[in-house]
């Protein structure tokens, strides 16, 4: 099992983070990764000039090597691999970065859709969108926590024939 969890507080490359991981994970068959991009424009239309996510260091990473922990004892992945922005982030910038590996596409693309559920729900940090007539705190959707609730108590239902 191979595992890279970071919180960074600068810009990444998503590309990079990707050929990174595929160098590392050797033979696996299936390469399943996402990428979350700041919004320009919140719910109601009006613009964004800047999305703040406050974290505490120690608190912020233990939460997200927890989530990562949960979903490689929950699906057969080989490895995994996490960045997550803290910090001021503008419009199209990369907040967060997941990819995973496993044998059979399946167990791939599962892992990285729940961790991103997770993530969005449960990694510890203080969301704000910055505009134009000041900040608003951002919390997890209903959608967000129902997205994360469809796990709970759900095997995995991937095909992986040894």
């Amino acid at each position: 099992m191979s595992t890279h969890v970071e919180v960074v507080p600068a810009a990444f490359d998503p590309p990079t983070c990707l050929q990174q991981f595929v160098e590392r994970i050797g033979d696996e068959g299936a390469v399943v990764s996402f990428t979350g991009r700041a919004r320009g424009h919140a719910k109601d239309g009006a613009g964004i000039e800047a999305l703040v996510l406050e974290s505490y260091r120690g608190v912020t990473l233990s939460s997200m090597q927890q989530i990562v922990a949960d979903t490689h004892a929950k699906f057969p992945i080989s490895a995994s691999h996490v960045i997550h922005r803290a910090g001021r982030i503008s419009p199209e910038e990369s907040i967060v970065f997941v990819a995973t590996a496993s044998r059979h596409r399946r167990a791939a693309f599962e892992a990285a859709d729940y961790l991103m559920d997770r993530l969005k729900t449960e990694a510890v940090f203080w969301k704000r969108e910055e505009h134009a007539n000041g900040s608003t705190w951002i919390e997890p959707t209903d959608a967000d926590q129902s997205d994360a609730a469809r796990w709970l108590g759900k095997e995995s239902e991937a095909i992986c024939p040894e």
